[in-house]
């Protein structure tokens, strides 16, 4: 069966790329082949951290991600990763829409996976309604509650948003925060997080050997959460 996962949410600094970045990081420990795509041309993270499992793919025509479903169908064993920047869900919408790609997807046994990464506030969750109405049920979904600038996710509760998309499904998942010095060492470094954990040049990574530990434990939690989803 073919894979392809599409990391997104539509707001600009919810975390898309970081949950990218631990999404390839966990393909890499546990030996699944996977192909990373980055829709970011400016700060494509995928592209700056992983750059060795990684391609840019530029959403300027309507037939740009056709790639994304061949590639796929060539190798099912190679999940498809694909960091999409801020403001392209629209244009994914319209791409998934107009070529019939879920029907596509069925037909060729493919699992289409949307990762909707959240922060606290309201437009996180206004952005996920509007996902729901357009594709819930649909098409597979993981909804990331980003705890990098809060965990406290009253307004997704109370809207009834998070209810809806798990009767529709939906898997829910924690990414808890990594202290902000640590993580600005490692995006300094440009550093994957496995050069960050096993790297032992402190001059090469900026970590000592608590941070180092500090990341180990953030990062097996969200090998844990990630684990219990079928990838």
């Amino acid at each position: 069966m073919s894979h392809i996962h599409f990391i997104g949410g539509e707001k600009g600094g919810v975390g898309k790329s970081l949950v990218s970045r631990v999404l390839a990081q966990y393909f890499i420990d546990w030996n699944i082949p996977f192909r990373g795509f980055d829709t970011d041309k400016s700060h494509g993270a995928l592209l700056r951290f992983y750059g060795d499992f990684s391609a840019p793919i530029v959403l300027d025509q309507h037939d740009a991600l056709d790639p994304l479903i061949e590639r796929a169908l060539e190798d099912p064993q190679r999940r498809i990763l694909v960091d999409l920047a801020a403001q392209t869900q629209q244009s994914l919408a319209a791409w998934i829409e107009d070529s019939g790609v879920l029907d596509f997807a069925a037909e060729h046994n493919m699992t289409l996976t949307w990762w909707h990464v959240m922060d606290t506030g309201r437009d996180s969750v206004d952005l996920l309604r509007k996902w729901l109405d357009q594709f819930g049920g649909r098409l597979k979904l993981v909804l990331v509650l980003n705890e990098v600038r809060g965990d406290r996710f009253d307004i997704l509760d109370a809207s009834g948003e998070r209810e809806r998309a798990e009767q529709l499904g939906a898997s829910v998942i924690h990414l808890r925060r990594l202290p902000d010095t640590t993580m600005q060492k490692i995006d300094q470094q440009s550093a994957s997080f496995w050069a960050a954990l096993n790297h032992p040049d402190r001059a090469t990574t900026g970590l000592g050997l608590l941070e180092r530990q500090r990341v180990k434990v953030w990062l097996n939690r969200a090998y844990g959460d990630i684990g219990k989803l079928a990838l």
